[in-house]
């Protein structure tokens, strides 16, 4: 099983794989999107000179688009050469092309806000501040993962989920959340589905799938070890995997025949646990109503049956506070 050195670890688990994975060939993963979007989800699979660079520039894109390579080596502590080589691993080619993909992501930012919080918390935050930083994370990592989301390799995946016979989905720790949550979204449409996030039932699970099912895999590190040795005994059975990670190049990748990223951007005390989740449960939702399109009819009824089913175990108000009036039978 491939594993890794270098990839966080974060809430889904404290065993993370040890050695690093092969490049990722799709192109749809290296396609046009924020550059800072993508020095993030690649970060943690570089060599540490070209982590550094990639530090210089994320703490201060706006700064290092009016730099010279010679002036973001200095503050890298590193060479030129480095630095051109960390262009070319976040595949923006060459630096001339880093500082005009960063100064036309620098303006589309002021022009999308002009409020950017960042995403540390000091110690001497005031309440109103901390809440602002967080929905401005929260806020951010939702817009930031639509934009970078392949919509072809969601479009087949939500095919694949429409016509599986079962769908199985593994998470654990924090990720477990959102495993559940695809389970009960699709589960309310009639459609077959399990969440697991023990180890042991999630290789039993999937030992016994086979063509036809598919397992989704969720991860914000990529490098869970459970869930990544799960989705490789999955492959071995024939079923088609899909994993869900922020990292496009984490080992989990390397299991999965479809892979899905987020862009999530962590604030302090945050780390994999929040704005990470936020961005995985907004790719689930556009899983969820793709395979409901595909299925109107059918969703829309068991929809309505299944809230029908719970709706005496709701108080008799209306969402103002005001009671509903009663049945009358006339």
């Amino acid at each position: 099983m491939p594993t890794v050195s270098n990839f966080p670890t974060d809430l889904d688990t404290d065993s993370v794989t040890e050695q690093a994975p092969n490049e990722i060939g799709s192109a749809a993963r290296e396609s046009e999107t924020s550059p800072l979007v993508r020095i993030r989800s690649l970060l943690p699979g570089l060599a540490r000179a070209e982590q550094r660079v990639a530090k210089v520039v994320l703490d201060d894109p706006s700064a290092v688009a009016r730099r010279s390579i010679t002036e973001v080596a200095l503050a890298a502590s590193t060479s030129e050469t480095t630095v051109t080589r960390f262009c070319k691993a976040v595949g923006v080619g060459g630096y001339p092309q880093l500082r005009i993909a960063l100064a036309a992501d620098t303006a589309r930012s002021e022009a999308r806000s002009t409020r950017n919080l960042g995403g540390e918390i000091a110690v001497d935050d005031d309440l109103a501040a901390v809440v602002g930083k967080v929905s401005f994370a929260d806020a951010r990592a939702v817009e930031e993962t639509a934009e970078q989301l392949d919509i072809a390799t969601l479009q087949r995946v939500i095919d694949l989920l429409a016509d599986a016979g079962r769908t199985d989905v593994y998470g654990v720790g924090a990720s477990a959340f959102v495993a559940a949550d695809l389970q009960q979204k699709l589960h309310r449409i009639g459609r077959v589905c399990f969440a697991w996030s023990d180890t042991h039932i999630m290789l039993t699970s999937a030992a016994v799938l086979g063509a036809g099912d598919v397992a989704i895999g969720v991860s914000h590190t990529g490098a869970t070890t459970d869930t990544v040795e799960a989705l490789q005994v999955v492959r071995e059975h024939g079923a088609t995997t899909v994993a869900l990670t922020n990292f496009p190049r984490s080992p989990i990748t390397e299991v999965a025949d479809y892979v899905l990223t987020t862009a999530a951007r962590e604030t302090t005390f945050r780390s994999g646990a929040t704005a990470s989740r936020i961005a995985q449960l907004t790719v689930i939702d556009c899983l969820f109503i793709g395979v409901a399109q595909r299925h109107m009819d059918s969703a829309s009824a068991a929809l309505e049956a299944t809230r029908d089913a719970v709706g005496g175990h709701r108080l008799g108000v209306r969402p103002d506070g005001r009671r509903r009036p009663r049945e009358t039978g006339k």
